[in-house]
C-alpha cells in the first residue's frame, strides 16, 4: 500500500518506522516458521507428514496476520524479492530497498534465535539439513515466480485480498514443491542458522538464491506477457 503522508519533518521517523516494521514482521515470520517445526517435528512422533503440515498451516496462517498488520505502513514486503520487484517498479528508492533488506535479513536472524529461545535450545545453531539437486532449485524458482506473480498482479486491483492469498499460496506451495517453498532469500539465510526441522545446510543457500533470482525474472516475464489487467463491464 503507498503511503500518502506528506514528506517533510516526518520523513524520517516514517522511514525508520518502515524499517521497523520489515524487520519485526520478517522476524515474526521465522519465529512461526523455525518455531512451528520445532513444535510439529516434537509433537509428530516421527511422522514427518503431520510435522510439515504443522509448519505449513503455522506458516500460512501467520502470513495473513503480518500482512495485514505490516502492509498500511512498509508494504508488509518481507523478502528481498519482493523489496527488489517494487523497486525495479520504481515503487521504492534504491536506498529504501536496500534498508528493506538489511531489516528484514535482520529480523529473519531475530525471529529464528528467538524461536530457539522459546523451546528452549541453543540460541545460534548450523543446519546440515541437506536441501541440494535441480529438483529443489527448480522447486524455489517455481515458488518464488508464483509468489511474486500473484503479488504483481493482485495487488494493484485488489490489495485488501494479497494477505490471505499470500497465506494460501505459499500453504499449498509447501506441499506441492520439493524444496517446501522457502521462496525467500532472508528466510533462506535464517534457515541455515537452525539445526531443526526447518534448517537447510549452509552450503545449499547459494544455488536457492539463485533459484530465487530465476524465479522472480520469471515472474516478471510472465506479467509481462499477461499485459495489464482491465476491469470488465458486468
Amino acid at each position: 500500500m503507498p503511503d500518502t503522508r506528506p514528506a517533510g519533518r516526518g520523513a524520517a521517523p516514517l522511514a525508520f518506522q518502515k524499517l521497523a516494521a520489515e524487520f519485526l514482521g520478517t522476524g515474526a515470520l521465522l519465529a512461526a516458521v523455525v518455531g512451528s517445526g520445532i513444535m510439529g517435528e516434537s509433537l509428530a512422533g516421527g511422522n514427518t507428514a503431520i510435522a510439515l503440515l504443522a509448519n505449513a498451516i503455522a506458516t500460512g496462517a501467520i502470513l495473513v496476520v503480518l500482512i495485514t498488520v505490516f502492509a498500511p505502513l512498509s508494504g508488509a514486503h518481507l523478502n528481498p524479492v519482493v523489496t527488489a520487484a517494487m523497486a525495479w517498479q520504481r515503487r521504492l528508492s534504491p536506498a529504501m530497498a536496500l534498508g528493506y533488506a538489511g531489516a528484514q535479513t535482520l529480523g529473519a536472524l531475530a525471529g529464528t534465535v528467538l524461536a530457539h529461545a522459546m523451546f528452549a535450545l541453543p540460541l545460534l545453531q548450523v543446519s546440515d539439513h541437506l536441501r541440494t539437486g535441480w529438483p529443489q532449485w527448480l522447486s524455489e524458482a517455481v515458488a518464488t515466480a508464483g509468489l511474486l506473480l500473484l503479488i504483481l498482479r493482485v495487488a494493484p486491483r485488489e490489495p485488501k485480498i494479497v494477505p490471505a492469498l499470500v497465506g494460501l499460496y505459499i500453504t499449498s506451495a509447501y506441499w506441492f514443491t520439493g524444496s517446501t517453498s522457502f521462496a525467500n532469500p532472508a528466510v533462506t539465510l535464517a534457515r541455515g542458522l537452525t539445526q531443526t526441522f526447518s534448517g537447510i545446510r549452509p552450503g545449499d543457500m547459494p544455488a536457492f538464491w539463485v533459484a530465487q533470482t530465476a524465479g522472480a525474472f520469471l515472474a516478471f516475464l510472465f506479467h509481462h506477457l499477461l499485459g495489464e489487467e482491465k476491469k470488465h463491464a458486468a
